[in-house]
């Protein structure tokens, strides 16, 4: 391996590091490998100079300093494109205790969070948080009981999301059913 190019070894480890990397991260890195090693004023020069080349090709990265170190980010012209992917990705994970607690209340719906948790066992804070977030459910009143809990029902994007006009559209409970699946033996 050559050690002639050391602003390829500083880019490559910028851009190889899951969060921002400092001036003395990189010389220790380039101090276990090169025989003569760069003074912190050398790795300045060369992070310059990839700065440089940076702002002056057309891409859509950048080199940034962040929390005390360097890191490539997307620039910012770029941020509307970027959050839309965040957004269409964070949509489609559901986790199993988000789908059994948002099928829940697309059947039951308007349901507070202590009737959703006493029909799954367990507590669903979190779970109806993120898809609060998700905007697949929204709160849709007040129950009359005692405390006046909040009620919870799908949104407009729940809809969306799963291709459906209405909650009419879900599949019946006993269409759900399926008689191969039984545990020990059938008596006539």
């Amino acid at each position: 391996m050559s050690f002639e190019k050391p602003q390829i070894f500083i880019e490559a480890l910028i851009f190889a590091s899951d969060k921002s990397i400092t001036e003395d991260e990189i010389f220790q890195v380039l101090s276990d490998i090169m025989e003569e090693p760069l003074k912190i004023e050398g790795i300045r020069e060369h992070i310059e100079g990839i700065r440089n080349k940076y702002q002056e090709l057309d891409l859509a990265i950048e080199l940034v300093q962040i929390n005390g170190g360097f890191q490539f980010l997307t620039k910012k012209d770029y941020y509307q494109v970027v959050n839309q992917l965040q957004i269409q990705r964070s949509k489609k994970k559901l986790s199993q205790a988000a789908l059994e607690t948002l099928s829940i209340i697309a059947y039951k719906q308007p349901i507070t969070k202590l009737e959703v948790e006493q029909i799954r066992g367990v507590n669903c804070d979190y779970t109806v948080q993120k898809l609060l977030e998700k905007e697949l459910i929204s709160i849709s009143g007040k129950a009359d009981s005692v405390g006046k809990p909040l009620l919870y029902s799908t949104s407009s994007l729940f809809m969306d999301y799963f291709g459906i006009n209405s909650t009419k559209d879900l599949p019946q409970i006993n269409e759900l059913k399926s008689e191969t699946n039984t545990i020990g033996e059938q008596t006539e």
